[in-house]
């Protein structure tokens, strides 16, 4: 992998806090993704979320099927030094695109939504997803937002529906980082309110 892990993923990170400033906002990364040219088991948008927030300080675990998910837990670990975790008490959660529902639906039951005392105690969930666009699928608004964004997602409702269980007592809650096949990401922080507008 041809990035420079200090340089390039800075501009990971400051492109998705902006995404996460302006929930449902599309930023690119093609110009970090197109350095990529080894095949890994996630798209290139996903794996640069991971490298950019998951360091030896912080926990994670996978969803995906079970080939998937022991190549990206030995990616993830073998650049980070992170040390994967209980669903219930990882710091991030890696959803890939062909995570089975039951384990999605469990994950989203078990994981971490923080305290009063220390809501930043929660999962941040990093999605991988077809394709984003800004067309009909999910409405958001508040913080960050002027009026209402759209966004589709491609994820099944029922993703978006125990998100927003998880995120009723806020300041408890998850936030969600979504990295799509064409080098694009958004976010959908705690704050976000989601309604789901199209029903697959």
């Amino acid at each position: 992998m041809v990035v420079d892990q200090i340089h390039d993923l800075q501009q990971v990170y400051r492109k998705i806090l902006y995404s996460m400033s302006r929930p449902g906002n599309i930023s690119r990364l093609n110009s970090i993704t197109e350095k990529m040219n080894e095949e890994f088991p996630c798209n290139h948008a996903f794996l640069l979320s991971a490298l950019t927030f998951i360091d030896a300080e912080v926990t994670f675990h996978v969803i995906a099927n079970d080939e998937k998910k022991a190549r990206l837990m030995d990616i993830i670990s073998s650049y980070t030094i992170a040390k994967t975790e209980a669903v219930d008490k990882a710091d991030f959660i890696l959803m890939l695109q062909d995570a089975p529902e039951y384990q999605i639906e469990q994950a989203l039951i078990e994981c971490k939504t923080g305290n009063l005392h220390d809501p930043q105690l929660s999962a941040t969930w990093i999605v991988e997803c077809d394709l984003l666009s800004n067309s009909t699928g999910l409405s958001l608004n508040g913080p960050g937002i002027n009026g209402v964004q759209q966004l589709q997602t491609g994820l099944h409702p029922l993703f978006w529906q125990k998100r927003n269980e998880k995120v009723n007592e806020y300041p408890l809650g998850i936030d969600v980082i979504l990295a799509d096949f064409s080098s694009q990401v958004a976010c959908i922080p705690r704050t976000t309110s989601v309604t789901i507008t199209e029903v697959s």
